[in-house]
């Protein structure tokens, strides 16, 4: 295989192909919005649960801790089943596997409607996340092979700007509709509506996103992914990408899991549908993903992260008083720069590795989201022990973790 061959083959062209997918284009656009759609489908499903966590412990009779399995197990799931799916990709394709995701990941969502038990919910919540595995690592390899590079970093800023309002709207419409109803079921009715929405999104999606055309076909097989998955660690940059991912969605799944848990409680005793407004802050994730993904395009990764990873923290440090005020400013920050430093993160991964870009992505991505589902629920045990206080300390500390990630980060080769 000659090296064109190759490059072509690992998403690599050269940056001025005429058949790569360049700014301004209508397939750009359409690529754009399509993804858009991808992404606001796949975390609506994702997090729809999040806000009715207090009405799962009520219903069910569950811990709080237990009540974020909802979240934390499909999580988990999604990034152990990531590491599978992009191979499977490698050989069916990009677009497929990313249509099926959305089309079952929305219909196990419709079921949970008529879930009965707990356990049911937690499988059905298990399964949402296997069939989710195939779209996040699937659509930024996909993006990373198809789109001019210069197009990239604004691609994925509104690829994370669409899974921030999917995200949001999710999460709040679960929290509005639970105050409408008789008793604690009325969630269901919330993740029936938001099952519709995720096929309404897949077809849209279908419709939008153009063919792969540097996609070439590889034979199905998992013997390499393990010796891949260690080559890809043994570059410094992706080995503190992974770790910055961990910590990353860590902290903000612990502060969102536990942050209605503490609106619901004196000296607020808020609804949960007052308590879901604070997921309002959402579109200023839109924005600092693609604000801040075009800025790091433009003044360097490195230190575009490190200012992100400074404001989450001052962001936390807002939210201490009991101030509603105060709360609502300190998570809006902390929302604006976490969506930033995710959205330069998740570019980064498949930018730092010379070969197997949608398995640079799953990693990234595997230990993003086992830092959500582990520290989602551990957050859960200082929520017992401490109430927020625990919980704020514990997510300090794993901020901090951000900021020290960054820094090394700026040193390595590829932060510009």
């Amino acid at each position: 295989m000659n090296e064109a061959s190759a490059d072509a083959r690992d998403g690599l062209a050269a940056p001025h192909s005429p058949e790569r997918i360049e700014a301004g284009t209508p397939e750009f656009r359409r690529t754009n919005i399509a993804v858009f759609f991808c992404g606001f489908a796949i975390f609506a499903v994702l997090y729809c649960p999040q806000p009715v966590l207090p009405l799962f412990v009520a219903e069910f009779g569950v811990s709080p801790a237990q009540s974020s399995l909802a979240v934390s197990v499909t999580a988990v799931v999604m990034a152990v089943a990531m590491l599978f799916v992009s191979s499977v990709s490698e050989a069916l394709g990009r677009k497929v596997m990313m249509l099926g995701s959305l089309i079952l990941s929305s219909a196990l969502t419709l079921a949970l409607w008529i879930a009965p038990t707990w356990d049911m919910v937690v499988w059905l919540r298990a399964l949402a996340g296997l069939a989710l595995s195939g779209a996040p690592a699937v659509t930024l390899a996909y993006l990373g092979e198809e789109m001019a590079p210069k197009a990239v970093p604004s691609a994925v800023g509104l690829y994370i700007g669409g899974s921030a309002l999917g995200g949001m709207s999710g999460r709040l419409a679960a929290a509005l509709v639970s105050d409408f109803g008789a008793d604690h079921g009325s969630w269901r009715l919330a993740m029936a509506g938001i099952g519709v929405a995720g096929l309404i999104c897949a077809l849209m999606f279908w419709r939008l996103l153009p063919a792969s055309r540097h996609f070439k076909a590889r034979e199905l097989q998992f013997k390499g992914l393990s010796r891949s998955m260690l080559g890809l660690l043994a570059t410094p940059a992706i080995f503190l990408l992974v770790l910055a991912g961990f910590c990353l969605l860590g902290s903000f799944m612990t502060l969102y899991n536990y942050l209605g848990f503490r609106l619901q409680e004196a000296p607020f005793n808020l609804s949960p549908g007052l308590a879901g407004l604070v997921f309002l802050a959402y579109p200023l994730g839109s924005l600092g993903s693609a604000w801040l993904g075009a800025l790091a395009s433009k003044w360097g990764r490195g230190p575009v992260l490190i200012a992100c990873s400074i404001m989450m923290l001052m962001g936390l440090a807002m939210m201490t008083p009991d101030s509603l005020i105060m709360i609502g400013a300190g998570l809006a920050l902390m929302t604006f720069s976490f969506f930033g430093a995710h959205a330069i993160c998740a570019g980064w991964a498949p930018a730092a590795a010379a070969a197997d870009k949608a398995q640079a992505s799953s990693l990234y991505l595997l230990l993003y989201y086992i830092g959500g589902g582990v520290a989602g629920s551990a957050g859960g045990i200082f929520w017992a022990s401490h109430r927020w206080d625990g919980v704020a300390l514990f997510s300090a500390i794993i901020m901090t973790g951000v900021l020290v990630v960054a820094l090394a980060l700026s040193r390595t080769s590829t932060a510009r």
